[in-house]
């Protein structure tokens, strides 16, 4: 039976084996779906006896993306523009890396949301690892203009740098600026902020009547970012559970070398939201 697991610190909150469980009918093949948690200063140690156990890949989530990228022997494109890995697996002898966190949200926004990223306005909020998963996979989609604002004005401006491959798309923006940059087609939430209870302070002049807003996060219930969005008149306001079961299907068909659709996991945490999160 092949082993895949997911691995992390923390790691007891994890979806990760809920979901590739709703993945099963479009693998061929037994296979089993686990949670590892990491010592923080143990990581390549953990992966290396999971694979030297006979385990075929991992998910890889906070804190260890970018160390699992520095591990890896080969790395997609994805990955390499990324800086940092999230779905790792054993291919004859190599360790590959892969990111599906971009590719996780595109195929969310456009596919599932049915949101326009092309000639699109989007702001960013935020500037850490999460914004670098999904800046390459949104250039690809050729919005007209990715502003990214953050605290530190310095992260932000390393981002627009480092991703700005057509001339103009790009541009850094500080919080004291947010007021005057106008309304956006796209906004999508990366900061910290959810996850330390911090409060969203946010112009309401951002959103109009067509924007629609993103959190990276996810809850249960409603995220202080989707609030937000609401309040403000929003025509959409979803959090990051679509993103988190596209990512899934990404990484099963890396592992798998097939096409994984991810459309009845989603039906399932759009429908039965509660019972989602309890993993039943």
């Amino acid at each position: 039976m092949k082993k895949f697991a997911v691995v992390g610190n923390p790691i007891a909150h994890s979806l990760s084996p809920f979901i590739h469980e709703g993945f099963r009918e479009q693998i061929q093949g037994e296979y089993y779906y686990d949670k590892i948690l990491a010592p923080l200063d143990q990581f390549e140690a953990t992966i290396q006896s999971f694979f030297a156990q006979g385990g075929c890949g991992l998910n890889v989530t906070l804190p260890f993306k970018e160390e699992a990228y520095r591990l890896c022997e080969h790395l997609t494109m994805g990955a390499k523009t990324a800086k940092a890995v999230n779905t790792l697996a054993m291919k004859e002898g190599k360790l590959w890396g892969h990111n599906s966190d971009g590719i996780g949200l595109v195929r969310d926004l456009t596919v599932n949301l049915g949101l326009m990223i092309l000639s699109a306005r989007i702001l960013v909020l935020g500037a850490g690892g999460a914004v670098r998963g999904i800046l390459g996979p949104l250039t690809v989609m050729a919005p007209k203009k990715i502003v990214i604002c953050n605290r530190s004005f310095d992260k932000a401006e390393q981002l627009v740098k480092e991703f700005q491959v057509t001339e103009g798309i790009f541009q850094a923006a500080a919080v004291a600026e947010l007021e005057n940059l106008g309304e956006f087609d796209l906004i999508i939430h990366a900061t910290s902020a959810e996850l330390s209870g911090g409060e969203l302070d946010l112009p309401a002049s951002l959103v109009g009547s067509q924007t629609a807003c993103y959190d990276l996060f996810y809850n249960q219930q409603e995220t202080a970012f989707v609030s937000w969005a609401r309040r403000s008149g929003a025509k959409a306001a979803e959090d990051g559970l679509g993103m988190l079961i596209e990512q899934a299907a990404e990484s099963a068909s890396f592992w798998h070398d097939c096409d994984i659709s991810a459309k009845a996991v989603i039906d399932t945490a759009n429908n039965e939201r509660e019972l989602f999160f309890a993993g039943k």
